[in-house]
């Protein structure tokens, strides 16, 4: 298992800097994120391309971002994130075809996103609406090579099971999030592993509490710090055998990601031992 970072890319990034930073932290791959639309161009392509050459970064991911409003809530989050919201469903399926289009000029096979928050209920509505419009996209991946990747945290571990059964397709995975889980009080994610673990294809590694109160989610913190049981997390993605990259995200900016980012790399590192 390759141990990796999270790298962000917008208008004003310089992706060269940002790959030989990564080189410069002692490690040799990452998930590539980008939440506007419009920088799927081939120059943007052709950039990344000689960027990855020249420093030997290998990207294991496109997270795929989409446009409209968004509240990272559980008041706001429903009506406004992902697939879920019929408002903004078929304008997001656009998005994601199209950071499909890019991935294949970067030479990338897994395309994730947020897909909102999946109904419980699979009579609702709302999710066989998402249902359908996912199964549209991932058949369109699939005629690609393409894999589509669900990330974790807004849906209980069952809701992404039956999500992917109810798709039906041979090119759906899960980008494990060790956080999320957790800072949407949806589940425990080393026994989340035991729903959904067969489908993990990438991950998130970083860490946090369950939520305190109704309206807010719970708090990010450094891996190893909160409440995800990382060691356990590593034995068991080891049983299921994964052998995919670790990739660590921290959502805060400044000298204290970056410090954090190494102190998770060691402790990876220490666990892969």
């Amino acid at each position: 298992m390759k141990i990796g970072v999270l790298v962000l890319f917008h208008r004003h990034t310089d992706i060269n800097a940002e790959f030989i930073k990564i080189r410069a932290m002692d490690m040799n791959c990452c998930q590539l994120c980008c939440w506007e639309p419009d920088l799927y161009t081939a120059e943007n392509a052709k950039q990344i391309i000689d960027a990855a050459a020249e420093t030997g970064v290998e990207i294991t991911a496109l997270w795929a971002g989409w446009t409209g409003p968004k509240e990272w809530n559980f008041y706001g989050g429903p009506v406004t994130l992902g697939l879920v919201p019929s408002a903004y469903r078929s304008q997001r399926v656009k998005e994601l075809l199209a950071a499909s289009d890019f991935a294949r000029m970067i030479d990338i096979t897994d395309i994730i996103t947020h897909v909102g928050f999946l109904p419980e209920n699979p009579c609702d509505p709302d999710f066989q609406g998402a249902v359908t419009a996912l199964r549209l996209l991932a058949n369109e991946l699939k005629d690609k090579g393409q894999y589509f990747l669900f990330e974790t945290g807004q849906e209980t571990p069952i809701t992404m099971l039956r999500t992917i059964e109810e798709i039906g397709t041979m090119n759906l995975g899960i980008n494990f999030d060790t956080a999320n889980l957790l800072l949407y009080g949806k589940a425990n994610p080393a026994d989340a592993l035991d729903i959904f673990g067969k489908y993990v294809r990438n991950t998130h590694f970083k860490d946090g509490e369950y939520p305190v109160c109704g309206r807010v989610l719970g708090k990010e913190k450094p891996l190893g710090q909160g409440r995800a049981d990382i060691p356990l997390i590593i034995r068991k993605l080891r049983i299921l055998g994964y052998t995919g990259p670790l990739i660590i995200e921290r959502e805060i900016s400044g000298s204290e990601q970056d410090n954090d980012i190494v102190m998770a790399r060691d402790l990876l590192r220490s666990l892969l031992a």
